[in-house]
């Protein structure tokens, strides 16, 4: 029994021993783990300090790059309005508009009316040919009965010089003048206007008892013809449909050679006195006329009067069938881009960097003076050619080259010519090139003129009788310098410039143009003096070939060439030879080694329905 009880007793105390044991490690086990646990917590609780510093850290880089790309989402979205609303531009000219001829009348009508005033103006251009053999055979005649005392002027060869330039060099003043009349009363308002110094001009040469009435008459003639022709240019240009606006704008010039018809016929038949006094209804009648069209809807919305505006495109556009998928009219969609270019107008305005100096720095550039002087040889040599100098005195110049062909009717054929090939012009210009027509328009231009002058030579020496062949060969002439030194030189005054200078520059250019068809015209009288009949057509013969060799040397071509390669041509060289294409292989070389890295590839861009691959090349 007491060993049973001592086994017990040791066998309790073991197990106390081990449990006490047990309980010993567990509690060092806890306490190993709980200290371990709190230097764990301790890091733990440092690394998620360090963790949310980061993450803050991260999470405001992240806003960066989430506000920078919104901002360049947002940029995006305002380019991608605007490419919008350039598309819808584009597609409410080319698909919304009716393409029936019913649908053009009211264009064609009123572009027919505002162009109707170039007839008056042709007219004043050519009066000084009907008008100087009447006041010069005064003179040469020596007859009492053609003085002054019978109601005849007489006029020496220094006046009949200044009777017939004096119209041209007030066009400078006259197109200033007439631009701000043309921004701040209207399109239309300013050809009302020009109908006034028409007329009293007009009155005055056909009432005049001396040269300087005449000469007065002249002046304010020219100030009209300036007044008349700009506006009539730019409201076509504002109300024309795209594909129609060169054909429409067209119409001017012919109607100005039909003025010129007109006036050669009816000084063959009638007193230059009664001539003066008909062309006073060639200013009035346009005036009336132009009471039933509207006003251009493009001046209407720059004044801020838009019910005017809406009221002028619902009557250009009362023939336009409705938009299809829309609930507005095409001149309700008109109206709204109207006002959209003006508010983008005003924008650029007011972000433009004002001031003069802005504009004379530009004159300094290659892109600037180099155009300038360009253009300047290039008209020198169109006005010394005799382009304008034949024009003005026709009826002396027939006379003169020994035809026994009546000066009337070759002045008359002279002006039919001119009125058909400013029509055939137009085709020209729109598919052929223009370094190649001005070319070969001098290159006629000179065996024409120098033929002539050498059967004007044997006829006045009596070498020949082959009256008509003069006659022949300046009708040519005229047809081979409608090709191109005529009509081209104009339309270049505004493409060679940089838009910066685009608008001045074409003022400069128009007015130099005019001041040398001034000097040019009064210096013909002394010219002709100077060389002779024969010797002065070889005068223009010689100034065409250099015409054309300037031309094949210097000039750009700008036929279907962006405004931004032909400022690129000035900028890199002045002889259009060898250099400057040299210059455009590096600068394409260039362009392949530096091209930037779009954003954007190609595959991701998301085109218009119908859009073209071309279009977005170009965008």
């Amino acid at each position: 029994t007491y060993a049973a009880n001592s086994a017990v007793v040791m066998s309790t105390k073991l197990g106390q021993y081990i449990v006490m044991t047990n309980i010993t490690q567990v509690t060092g086990g806890i306490k190993r783990h709980a200290i371990c646990n709190r230097d764990t917590v301790r890091i733990t609780s440092k690394a998620c300090q360090g963790r949310t510093q980061y993450e803050k850290l991260a999470s405001y880089k992240s806003n960066e790059l989430v506000e920078e790309n919104a901002r360049a989402i947002l940029e995006e979205k305002k380019e991608d309005e605007k490419f919008r609303e350039i598309i819808v531009s584009c597609k409410s000219l080319s698909n919304y508009e009716g393409r029936s001829f019913k649908t053009l009348l009211p264009q064609i009508y009123a572009a027919m009316i505002v162009a109707l005033y170039h007839i008056v103006v042709g007219v004043s251009l050519a009066y000084s040919a009907i008008l100087i053999p009447s006041l010069d055979r005064n003179v040469t005649d020596g007859n009492s009965t053609n003085s002054s005392d019978s109601g005849e002027i007489i006029a020496t060869k220094d006046e009949c010089s200044w009777i017939a330039s004096v119209v041209v060099i007030v066009v400078p003043l006259g197109a200033i003048i007439g631009g701000f009349f043309m921004d701040s009363i209207g399109r239309l308002n300013t050809i009302k206007l020009a109908a006034i110094p028409s007329v009293i001009g007009w009155s005055l040469i056909a009432s005049a008892t001396n040269v300087p009435m005449i000469i007065a008459g002249r002046l304010l003639t020219g100030f009209a013809s300036a007044w008349g022709t700009s506006p009539a240019i730019v409201y076509i240009t504002e109300i024309a449909r795209a594909d129609m606006r060169g054909s429409l704008i067209s119409s001017a010039p012919t109607f100005a050679s039909l003025g010129m018809v007109i006036c050669f016929l009816k000084g063959w038949f009638m007193h230059w006195r009664t001539v003066a006094w008909l062309s006073n209804i060639y200013a009035i009648v346009p005036c009336l006329l132009i009471f039933f069209i509207p006003e251009s809807p493009a001046w209407l919305v720059s004044k801020g009067r838009i019910e005017q505006a809406a009221h002028s495109l619902r009557w250009i556009n009362k023939y336009q069938p409705q938009p299809e998928n829309r609930n507005e009219s095409l001149a309700e969609l008109q109206l709204n881009q109207l006002q959209k270019e003006h508010q983008q107008k005003l924008e650029a305005q007011s972000q433009r960097e004002a001031g003069i100096m802005s504009v004379v720095k530009e004159f300094f550039k290659p892109t600037g003076y180099k155009p300038i002087l360009l253009l300047l040889g290039l008209f020198l040599m169109q006005q010394f050619s005799g382009i304008y100098m034949t024009l003005f005195y026709s009826i002396d110049f027939f006379r003169n080259v020994g035809s026994t062909i009546n000066p009337y009717l070759a002045s008359v054929l002279i002006g039919t010519v001119r009125m058909i090939m400013s029509c055939v012009n137009t085709f020209m210009l729109r598919t052929f090139h223009r370094r190649p027509l001005i070319m070969a328009s001098g290159v006629g231009m000179a065996i024409c003129m120098g033929l002539s002058g050498l059967f004007t030579y044997w006829i006045l020496n009596g070498t020949s009788t082959e009256n008509w062949i003069p006659v022949v060969l300046l009708l040519l002439y005229v047809i081979t310098s409608m090709v191109g030194l005529l009509p081209i030189p104009w339309t270049m005054t505004a493409e060679l410039f940089s838009i910066e200078i685009r608008g001045v520059a074409h003022s400069i250019a128009y007015s130099m143009a005019n001041v040398l068809m001034f000097i040019a015209i009064k210096s013909y009288i002394f010219l002709t003096e100077a060389f002779g009949p024969a010797g002065i057509q070889w005068f223009f013969a010689v100034v065409s070939i250099f015409a054309s060799v300037y031309v094949f040397l210097f000039l750009p071509e700008t036929h279907g060439k962006k405004l931004s390669e032909i400022t690129g041509y000035f900028e890199d060289s002045s002889i259009f030879l060898g250099l400057v294409k040299q210059d455009v292989k590096k600068k394409k070389k260039n362009q392949k080694k530096n091209l930037p890295v779009s954003r954007v590839g190609k595959t991701d861009i998301v085109k218009a329905k119908g859009q073209s691959e071309k279009l977005m090349n170009n965008v």
